[in-house]
């Protein structure tokens, strides 16, 4: 028998799906693959659409998985959470290689439909910027963007009432003897952390010594090797922008290529990074 004479049935197969649940179904494919509304008649308006809609996606699971990550730590069951933290960085995996397919629109090609976006803009994504709020880049001026949605706006506030996921884990260290400076246990966590000596002094103690600290060692490995990942997404980002409109102001009115490169210089986790220099 040839594989286009095979019949899925006789092993057994379901093929009728009048009262059973199918495929389609249970992903609700009918709503998703309807979901794309190109409003000019540029063929390249379709990966445009598909690249944002499947990218946001993917940050929908980012969240779901940071957010159950912090919830972890924040119970000392920090072996799940190290689960998830690595599958964030393979969930930037996947973000970073949209960009690769994004690349292949050329600036004329943008140019098309680009008109078409209003003053639409992924700088506005809510969802991305609940990821930054839940790893405590805590910028109040971003909601701004978000304030015409009041449910939106609720959820923002709400995270940045809610200690980030480095907030936990200095917290987490502190609990397990690594002794963190009481100031920045008791800070005002709707506010960006920023760099602390006494934190940086606690990793060096982590990093000499893994094998006295391996739990806390693996943990600040995790969240470097995350963090890595999401700076190639920026940095992919910015070269992408650059690459198809070059130095035009974005369609949302930040300066385009500019405002991207100021991201680039956020750092997530700051003394995880900067402790390297002092061992």
């Amino acid at each position: 028998m040839t594989s286009s004479d095979y019949d899925p049935t006789a092993e057994g197969a379901e093929t009728d799906f009048a009262r059973k649940m199918s495929y389609g179904n249970y992903l609700s494919l009918d709503a998703i693959l309807g979901a794309q509304h190109p409003l000019s008649d540029s063929h390249d308006e379709m990966l445009f659409i598909i690249q944002h809609q499947t990218s946001e996606l993917w940050m929908r699971l980012a969240i779901h998985e940071l957010s159950a990550a912090r919830r972890a730590i924040a119970r000392d069951d920090v072996a799940p959470a190290m689960k998830m933290l690595a599958r964030m960085s393979r969930i930037f995996e996947q973000l970073n290689n949209a960009w690769d397919v994004l690349r292949t629109m050329t600036p004329s090609e943008y140019t098309r439909f680009r008109g078409r976006l209003g003053q639409s803009s992924g700088f506005q994504s809510f969802q991305y910027r609940l990821i930054e709020y839940l790893l405590g880049n805590r910028n109040h001026a971003m909601l701004k963007p978000h304030a015409h949605d009041a449910e939106v706006t609720k959820l923002l506030q709400a995270e940045l009432a809610t200690p980030s996921l480095y907030d936990e884990v200095l917290r987490l260290a502190d609990r397990k003897g690594l002794a963190m400076p009481r100031a920045v246990l008791a800070r005002d966590v709707s506010e960006t952390h920023r760099f602390d000596d006494g934190v940086l002094e606690a990793w060096r103690q982590v990093y000499e010594a893994p094998e006295t600290h391996w739990m806390l060692y693996e943990l600040a490995e995790k969240l470097v090797d995350f963090e890595d990942y999401f700076r190639r997404w920026r940095f992919n980002h910015v070269t992408t922008v650059e690459r198809v409109i070059g130095f035009k102001r974005g369609t949302g009115g930040t300066g385009g290529v500019s405002y991207l490169k100021r991201m680039l210089e956020v750092e997530l986790f700051p003394e995880l990074w900067r402790v390297r220099t002092v061992l």
